[in-house]
């Protein structure tokens, strides 16, 4: 079941819709056509309850303003590239930088744009496709990009985000949601919250995160979450540099296998064992960045309900390709080509334990 109602008035006067999807559990998923972003999602809990399962924000201008990346999805690059810039066709491309590097392509991000949509509904779910250009030049890349994002959420609790892109030159496309998780409700912060993670090494970096080429073995280390374990038993230890250098989880984790795949596979499980819900994620993506909401400016904020939101009170899983894969010819690259299609897909499957 779909349905859509106004979300806001944006200061240019125009008007962002939200779109409402809901399944047979009750399993229900907002979304807007403001930044083609996550809203909500509402999942019933063991005992029936809804409980919001994502941070976000009562009031519109806070999506307006992106300042939070609440439900964002990032591009035309997640994460980092060393100095802001990168080699394509022969020529370098400088982005910008703050203050040395750039993170989630700098400023005028994708997530506080206005995005054209179409919704389709049938017998195994609903969705909605959100679709713009990002012209030659945008945030300093090359070529116009046609760019999707469909979110379908299916009978079985999975909620199913695809990503398109095309470009009329060779480009960067690495695309990744940045949606901050909380399986307990989102009142407390997110410590507790049992992860397992299909990864056997993790990339380690420079004071600045940027990868240095080196991929540590989780095996002994406070990033071993092979079998599971709490996010807050080792997420403040920062005896361990590499905790030290991002204040808590903010590294990419080399997915077992390490490659782009034709399927997704499981790479993750998070469980909340008040709540009993629990969330697998599935990808195509050959990394994870598992990042523990580790700053935030002003040191709180208010978000939906009323609640104060710290650090460690959520925490993201963003599937991607390696931070600066660009410059290591070591990972998978995301350079494409002119008038390369490519598609990635990521999966949210909910369910009580």
């Amino acid at each position: 079941m779909m349905k859509t109602k106004k979300f806001g008035t944006l200061k240019t006067g125009e008007e962002a819709t939200l779109y409402i999807l809901e399944n047979k559990n009750g399993m229900i998923v907002s979304l807007t056509d403001l930044g083609a972003q996550l809203v909500n999602i509402q999942v019933p809990d063991r005992n029936g309850i809804m409980t919001d399962c994502i941070l976000g924000s009562d009031r519109f201008e806070d999506y307006e303003m992106g300042c939070f990346m609440f439900g964002s999805c990032v591009g035309r690059s997640a994460n980092r590239i060393a100095r802001g810039e990168f080699q394509v066709g022969g020529k370098t491309v400088r982005l910008y930088t703050y203050p040395e590097n750039i993170c989630h392509s700098g400023p005028e991000q994708w997530n506080t744009r206005m995005w054209n949509a179409a919704a389709e509904e049938d017998e195994t779910g609903a969705s909605v496709t959100f679709f713009m250009r990002s012209p030659d030049g945008d945030q300093g890349y090359p070529g116009n990009m046609d760019v999707e994002i469909t979110y379908t959420l299916t009978e079985d609790n999975e909620l199913i985000l695809q990503f398109y892109g095309v470009s009329d030159k060779p480009t960067i496309f690495n695309m990744t949601n940045h949606t901050y998780f909380n399986l307990h409700g989102c009142e407390f912060d997110a410590k507790n919250t049992i992860l397992t993670i299909d990864s056997d090494r993790f990339l380690d970096t420079d004071e600045g995160q940027i990868p240095n080429g080196i991929e540590i073995p989780v095996e002994g280390t406070p990033f071993d979450f092979r079998s599971g374990r709490k996010i807050g038993d080792e997420v403040d230890n920062f005896d361990y540099e590499p905790l030290r250098i991002g204040d808590g989880y903010d590294h990419n984790f080399v997915i077992n296998g390490g490659k782009v795949t034709e399927d997704a596979n499981l790479v993750a499980k998070a469980y909340d064992e008040w709540s009993g819900i629990a969330m697998e994620v599935y990808t195509d993506r050959p990394g994870m960045q598992l990042y523990t909401m580790n700053r935030v400016f002003g040191g709180e904020v208010t978000g939906r309900h009323g609640y104060t939101y710290r650090p460690r009170h959520a925490f993201c899983l963003e599937t991607q390709f390696a931070p600066d894969a660009v410059h290591h010819p070591e990972y998978e690259s995301p350079l494409v080509k002119a008038h390369q299609e490519t598609t990635a897909v990521t999966i949210y499957r909910f369910f009580t334990e």
